[in-house]
C-alpha cells in the first residue's frame, strides 16, 4: 500500500514562523493545477503496482483551491492508480477557507478527513502569528465541520510569546492560557489533534522578530510544561498519544502519517515534495516556476538519493522512537544485522537506567519521562559515518 500526498504551494499571507515552501501570489494557480495532474500521471509509470490508501493535500493551504480543482485532482489519481475502497483522503484547511458554503460543498465531495490549522483560539496570538483568520473564525468553523465531518484534526501551538496589554515586549504564554486552548479543542468533540512547540527556523519572520527584541524567544523549559498539560490532559480525556506530536481518539489515527512512521511507500506530488519507497528518496524542486517549466518540458523535476543500509537503519530509529509502536529489535537484527543491534543496545543503555527509554516485548519505547526528549535521544542512538 502507498499513500500520494499532494502539494499545494499557495498560502493567502506569510505565517511568521512558517518555513514550508508556498507562493502568496495566485496568477499561477490554474497552471500549478494541471502541471499537478500532469505529474500524477507521469509517475504513474513507476508505480504501476501501487495500491493507493490515502490522498493527502498538504501545503501551503489547500483549500485555497476550488472543491472543483480538488475533485480534478482526486479524479487523476483514480484514473491513474489503483485505489483501495473508502481510502481516506484529507484535506489540510484553514478557518478563514472553510464557511458553511464550502464545508457542506466538501462534504459531499470525496475528502473524508478534515485537518484545520486552527494554531491558537486567542485574538492575539493569530496576530503575532500572522495567521489569516481570527479566533471567532476558528470557532465557528469547528461549529460547522463538526456536523458534517466525523473524521476532523486541528493543530494547536504551544510555547507561543504572549503579547502584553501595554505592548512592550512579549513574555510567554501562560500554562493556564494554553489550558484555555485544549479545552476549547475539547469542546468541540474533535477526535484528532496535533500539537507542536513553536520552532525558530532562520529565514522566517518569527525569527527577526525575536532578533529585533519584538518578541520573546520561546522558552524551552515552558513548551516542556505545555507538553507536559497537553499529554495529561488529552490522556485523561481518552486520546491516545499515538506519536510524539499526534493524539487521536481510538480509530481515528491518521492513516496517511501512520504510514510514514511505520516505513511504508508514499508518492509525493508538487514542488518540494518527498517520495519514498523504502530504498530510495525523492524531492521535487522547491520552485514554483522550474516545477511548472520541467513539466511542460515533460521532465519530472525531482531529485533522488539511493539510501544506504544506514539511512535507513537511523530512519527507523527516528520515527520509531516517537510512536507507540517504538523500534522492534527482532527488525533491526533482521534488515540490518548483528552489528546494528548491538550499537544500538549499547547506545540505549544509559537512556533506559534514565528511565527515558523502557524495553517491552523486545520493542524499544519512549517512556512518558522521554517523550518529549525522543528527537534528541533519536539523534544520539544515530550510526554515523558507516560506509554501508
Amino acid at each position: 500500500m502507498s499513500g500520494i500526498y499532494i502539494h499545494i504551494p499557495f498560502c493567502k499571507q506569510a505565517c511568521h514562523y512558517c518555513d514550508f515552501h508556498f507562493s502568496t501570489s495566485m496568477k499561477k494557480k490554474n497552471e500549478m493545477v494541471l502541471a499537478l495532474a500532469k505529474e500524477i500521471n507521469m509517475r504513474k509509470s513507476d508505480n504501476e503496482n501501487e495500491v493507493i490508501e490515502t490522498i493527502y493535500f498538504g501545503g501551503g493551504t489547500p483549500s485555497v483551491l476550488t472543491t472543483e480543482e480538488i475533485i480534478f485532482l482526486i479524479d487523476e489519481v483514480y484514473n491513474n492508480f489503483e485505489v483501495v475502497q473508502n481510502p481516506e483522503i484529507t484535506l489540510e484547511a484553514n478557518p478563514d477557507d472553510l464557511s458553511k458554503e464550502r464545508i457542506i460543498e466538501l462534504s459531499k465531495s470525496p475528502i473524508n478527513r478534515l485537518s484545520i490549522g486552527i494554531q491558537s483560539f486567542f485574538e492575539e496570538d493569530l496576530q503575532m502569528m500572522n495567521r489569516a483568520h481570527n479566533s471567532a473564525e476558528a470557532k465557528k468553523c469547528l461549529e460547522e465541520a463538526t456536523k458534517y465531518f466525523d473524521n476532523i484534526s486541528l493543530d494547536l501551538i504551544y510555547g507561543i510569546p504572549d503579547t502584553s496589554q501595554n505592548g512592550e515586549q512579549t513574555k510567554q504564554m501562560s500554562n493556564e492560557k494554553w489550558k484555555q486552548n485544549i479545552e476549547t479543542a475539547l469542546s468541540f468533540g474533535i477526535p484528532h489533534i496535533s500539537s507542536y512547540a513553536l520552532t525558530v527556523e532562520p529565514k522566517t519572520a518569527l525569527n527577526k522578530l525575536i532578533q529585533t527584541g519584538k518578541i520573546a524567544k520561546p522558552s524551552d523549559d515552558l513548551a516542556q510544561e505545555h507538553f507536559s498539560i497537553l499529554v495529561e490532559t488529552l490522556e485523561n480525556n481518552d486520546f491516545i498519544h499515538y506519536e510524539l506530536s499526534n493524539f487521536a481518539k481510538e480509530n481515528y489515527f491518521s492513516k496517511n502519517n501512520s504510514a510514514y512512521w511505520l516505513g511504508k511507500k508514499y508518492i509525493g506530488i508538487g514542488p518540494s515534495a518527498h517520495s519514498y519507497d523504502g530504498v530510495s528518496r525523492s524531492w521535487n524542486v522547491s520552485n514554483n516556476a522550474i516545477y511548472l517549466k520541467t513539466l511542460d518540458e515533460n521532465k519530472l523535476p525531482n531529485e533522488t538519493e539511493i539510501l544506504s543500509k544506514t539511512d535507513r537503519y537511523n530512519e527507523n530509529i527516528m520515527t520509531g522512537l516517537r510512536t507507540i509502536w517504538g523500534i522492534s529489535l527482532d527488525k533491526i537484527a533482521n534488515e540490518f544485522g548483528s552489528d546494528y543491534l548491538e550499537y544500538l543496545q549499547k547506545q540505549v543503555q544509559k537512556y533506559l537506567d534514565d528511565n527515558l527509554l523502557s524495553v517491552e516485548g523486545n520493542v524499544l519505547k519512549a517512556t512518558k519521562k522521554g517523550k518529549f526528549l525522543t528527537d534528541g535521544i533519536a539523534s544520539d542512538l544515530f550510526l554515523i559515518n558507516s560506509e554501508t
